[in-house]
């Protein structure tokens, strides 16, 4: 099955979910992940950083999780930055606890998983920057 990642269906993931989990975020300010995370608490998002090595750590003013199982609420959206043949297990628990949708970042792809999530009503993007995306869509700070 193809899934395309439409216009429409990223805007609307970025305008109606609040709540997004930045999986494989790093506390290394130079990193994608750690960037991505300040644009999108700037932009108004809840969001969760998750990284099982730094879980219990306070950074950018927020605890460092270990998994999407720990967070206090479920996330909407689960933004990808670990290598592609980890996304399966990140979709099985994004799916596990009621994700809406699971966004992996430029280089993250597996088609496998993001089929058994599309199968499971997620909306899946692959293989797009969450940055890029939402600057180019022109959604603007969701204050």
């Amino acid at each position: 099955m193809l899934i395309l990642n439409t216009n429409s269906q990223m805007h609307n993931a970025l305008i109606r979910h609040r709540r997004i989990a930045v999986v494989g975020f790093s506390d290394k300010p130079t990193r994608p992940s750690h960037e991505i995370a300040i644009y999108l608490i700037e932009q108004g998002y809840d969001v969760y950083l998750v990284n099982p090595i730094l879980a219990g750590q306070r950074i950018l003013d927020h605890t460092v999780y270990s998994s999407l199982r720990a967070l206090p609420q479920p996330p909407e959206v689960v933004d990808v930055f670990r290598r592609s043949e980890y996304v399966s297990e990140i979709m099985d628990e994004a799916i596990s606890i009621g994700a809406k949708v699971v966004w992996m970042q430029l280089g993250v792809k597996n088609d496998e998983a993001a089929e058994r999530g599309h199968a499971a009503g997620l909306i899946v993007i692959q293989n797009r920057c969450i940055l890029v995306e939402h600057a180019r869509l022109n959604i603007g700070n969701t204050n």
